[in-house]
């Protein structure tokens, strides 16, 4: 993977990734940015969790699961001191459908952990990254949640 990243003032900055997808970049004013863009943190959480959904649903349409709504919500700690690196994650899938099973669901969560992920993979070696799901009918009415924890090797 190659990128390019340009200095357009302050701290911010675009970039461009072999996708050609123009990403922007800035921090917040308190520490000399312009606070115009997500900060490069929210974009490795924002990577982390969306290159799990990605998979997740990927795997449930194969399935044949009818899935009507997916969101993603994430809560990722952080250091106090510097650099501040994350130290834990919780990531919650919640999925809307009709006769979504729970266990095609929970096979969803852990191939993408433990086979297509990349970014699951190698930011689990550093911190913990609890993984939780929400399955709503169509009705939106809970049906099923829980937590998919992977095995002690």
């Amino acid at each position: 993977m190659d990128i390019n990243m340009t200095w357009k003032s302050g701290l911010a900055f675009e970039g461009m990734g072999n996708s050609g997808y123009l990403v922007q970049l800035d921090s917040d004013k308190s520490v000399g940015g312009n606070d115009s863009a997500a900060r490069p943190m929210e974009l490795i959480a924002l990577g982390l969790a969306g290159c799990m959904a990605m998979d997740i649903i990927s795997i449930m349409k194969k399935k044949q699961q009818q899935v009507t709504d997916f969101n993603i919500k994430a809560h990722l700690d952080r250091s106090a001191d510097h650099p501040k690196v994350f130290t834990n994650a919780v990531i919650e899938f919640i999925l809307y459908g009709r006769d979504i099973v729970q266990q095609e669901l929970v096979r969803s969560i852990e191939l993408s952990a433990t086979k297509y992920c990349p970014a699951h993979s190698m930011l689990s070696k550093v911190f913990p990254i609890q993984l939780r799901y929400s399955v709503f009918d169509e009705f939106k009415q809970l049906k099923s949640s829980g937590e998919w924890t992977q095995p002690i090797e």
